[in-house]
């Protein structure tokens, strides 16, 4: 029998995927799962009582930035070659992907952001009144509705630490109104909630004491050369520009990503996004490095050790007042929920990171230049950690 673990599993490390640690805190958060947890642990000082049910009730992403209505599918790989890496019990490594798409209307209904069972799992330990809150985010991608045709870019996306795929929807859905496919991979047993479509909510038996840091990223690695393999044979492989595929991860989903482009020539470009990683290998390919201002600067050793390592077209900007979560949903969702959130206004801050990632995939899947405007709150430190 395969082996799920209820979500009331590793009780304390729930903390850890809203991202409620300070600036500083969250630039280890990609290290050992030790120092993730008590990193996170450490920036819930604040929470006190119960959130405002009715910031909840208006719990929404921001609308996405492109001309095209956006359609969404999730589907549900096996890959039979391979036991699961964190349950010794599956023989198998069963995924779940999230699909996002140019439409060519939006028809049918809004997709769901979680699963009741989900939004539990991650708000268990928050002062939440309704634990189901995530269930109701508002979203814009369209359950099934028919897809543009055409081949597009790919753009494939890894989620931090514990953190569901859904945190990466308001930058999916933005992509993919400009055009692109975004296929966001859910990491089984490395995400605090994964429901299945039997009914199975899987929690993070990956979440332990003294996790190999480059052991997640090696399994990750796995998962997305497999997702590829399945997604260009598949029947999305028609829509997919085989030559224009990115990756874009956040927080260890961005050491993930450095990874996967030295062992899969197919990802032409990648993004970090304020994961702490290493490289001993260099990447001829187009990178971009976007972090906190007071984790990811100059100063973070790490990155200027892997920075290094990159050798063909390279970025690295930070942004002021933002902590780990948010370049992803929890920029807004924290907020609207009543619990401590980053310093910059969450829509300021997901306008920024969407306008950023969309000018870098531009110009590297579709040779096109997409002006981004001048935001004070961005550092580009690329010519000053290059001349050292």
């Amino acid at each position: 029998m395969r082996r799920t673990l209820t979500v009331t599993t590793v009780t304390t490390l729930w903390l850890s995927v809203l991202g409620t640690a300070t600036q500083a805190q969250a630039a280890t958060q990609t290290q050992a799962t030790t120092q993730t947890r008590a990193a996170n642990l450490a920036g819930t000082a604040g929470l006190a009582g119960t959130a405002d049910p009715a910031k909840a009730a208006r719990l929404a992403l921001p609308a996405p930035t492109g001309k095209r209505p956006i359609g969404t599918t999730a589907l549900h790989l096996v890959d039979k070659s391979r036991p699961d890496p964190w349950n010794p019990e599956a023989k198998e490594r069963e995924l779940l992907v999230s699909l996002w798409y140019p439409a060519k209307k939006a028809t049918g209904k809004r997709a769901p952001y979680m699963t009741t069972a989900e939004s539990q799992a991650v708000l268990k330990d928050y002062p939440v009144a309704e634990k189901d809150a995530l269930a109701k985010v508002r979203t814009h991608a369209r359950v099934g509705a028919p897809p543009l045709g055409g081949r597009r870019p790919l753009v494939v996306m890894s989620p931090g630490f514990s953190f569901p795929r859904a945190t990466l929807t308001s930058l999916a859905e933005d992509f993919a109104s400009r055009g692109y496919l975004v296929a966001a991979i859910e990491h089984t047993y490395e995400s605090v909630g994964t429901t299945f479509p039997d009914g199975r909510t899987t929690s993070c038996l990956a979440c332990v004491k003294g996790q190999d840091n480059a052991k997640v990223a090696a399994s990750r690695v796995k998962d997305v050369r497999f997702v590829l393999d399945r997604l260009v044979e598949g029947r999305w492989g028609r829509t997919i520009d085989r030559s224009r595929i990115a990756m874009v991860g956040h927080s260890i989903g961005g050491y993930a990503a450095a990874q996967t482009m030295l062992a899969e020539p197919r990802i032409k470009a990648g993004v970090n996004l304020d994961g702490t990683f290493e490289l001993a290998e260099p990447i001829k390919r187009p990178f971009l490095l976007v972090g906190t201002a007071t984790g990811h600067t100059p100063e973070d050793e790490k990155w200027r050790q892997a920075w290094a390592h990159l050798t063909g077209w390279k970025r690295w900007i930070t942004v002021d007042g933002t902590d780990h979560s948010a370049f992803v949903d929890y920029a807004v969702l924290r907020p609207a929920l009543g619990l401590p959130a980053q310093e910059l206004d969450g829509a300021r801050a997901l306008e920024i990171t969407r306008a950023h990632l969309a000018s870098f995939l531009d110009l590297h899947l579709r040779g096109e230049r997409t002006p981004v405007k001048k935001y004070p709150e961005v550092t580009d430190h690329t010519q000053n950690v290059s001349a050292h």
